[in-house]
């Protein structure tokens, strides 16, 4: 395989980041996940990090080097994440469950299969065009669907932060799953949450993350949206991946991906491991060192019980 990644997260103005994101790949599979962890409380963060973090240990178990079936595999790594956070509310004995929304995409065999469940999306762009977007699981995309509002009163909205879909919540979370898309070269797949979406219509996301190549475009879509954003921005996260694929011309030769260097049954993997474990609202820490140890051991214990369930 061949391809342009770039995976970049930010704070935002927000005292604590509790977006997550990450990527994984074999000589001939490449897994992309991101997450936004919900609520305003340390829960959020460990929500996210719990998520990312399984994911990425399912596909390493799981893609020898391929995956037999994405889309089975996505739908059991989403379902074990969901399980595995009300695991880890039980055994902390957390008031709430830790919640998060999630995109994940696998692509192999030059097609991608993506799954989604609330609002961080995956656009996929090609030559310039749209080819296709998540639908978010939230009650502005309900609006909109239905006639109530414009497209242009979504972005103002009061509700536009409420997600009827995630997972941790009480009920199964809604997930939605792509079929099989074929991939073309220089055909671009974008995963984002929405403290970075919110700051563009699709037409001018898909217009500027086209523009140059990723690791320069992709920043400079960050750079913006904070701008827009102001001081009320929210934690903002994008992976940016440019598929090859075996023929046509190549723009992002110098950030180019070769998987053949790596060997059969070699990994690379891509995700920042640290949590903070502090209230997001004031940024004070939120649990005694004591506690704080617990928390990760408790993550870590949680991870190995549902990492090949």
């Amino acid at each position: 395989m061949e391809f342009s990644i770039f995976q970049e997260t930010r704070r935002g103005g927000r005292k604590v980041n509790q977006d997550r994101v990450g990527y994984i790949y074999t000589r001939d599979a490449l897994f992309v996940v991101v997450a936004d962890g919900m609520g305003g409380h340390v829960g959020g963060e460990i929500a996210a990090h719990i998520t990312v973090r399984l994911l990425l240990e399912r596909f390493e178990q799981e893609a020898k080097p391929v995956l037999a079936s994405p889309v089975l595999f996505l739908q059991n790594a989403l379902k074990a994440a969901h399980s595995a956070l009300a695991d880890y509310a039980q055994r902390f004995r957390l008031v709430d469950t830790p919640r998060t929304t999630c995109v994940a995409c696998v692509v192999q065999d030059d097609a991608a299969y993506w799954a989604h469940a609330g609002d961080s999306r995956l656009y996929h762009i090609r030559r310039g065009s749209l080819q296709a977007r998540t639908r978010d699981h939230s009650k502005v995309q309900y609006l909109l669907d239905n006639g109530v509002i414009t497209a242009a009163e979504a972005g103002r909205h009061p509700d536009r932060n409420k997600v009827f879909s995630c997972l941790g919540g009480a009920f199964e979370p809604t997930v939605d799953f792509s079929p099989r898309i074929p991939l073309q070269s220089n055909d671009l797949l974008v995963l984002c949450t929405d403290g970075l979406w919110s700051a563009y219509n699709d037409g001018e996301l898909v217009a500027r993350i086209g523009q140059s190549e990723l690791s320069k475009a992709t920043p400079e879509l960050l750079n913006d949206a904070e701008k827009r954003a102001g001081v009320d921005c929210d934690n903002l996260s994008i992976i940016a991946v440019r598929w090859a694929g075996s023929n046509g011309e190549w723009s992002d030769t110098v950030t180019t991906t070769h998987t053949e260097t790596l060997a059969m049954g070699e990994f690379s993997t891509q995700m920042d491991r640290t949590i903070t474990l502090v209230e997001p609202t004031t940024g004070r820490r939120a649990l005694s060192d004591s506690e704080i140890e617990m928390a990760i051991k408790e993550i870590q214990e949680t991870l190995n019980r549902h990492g090949s369930s």
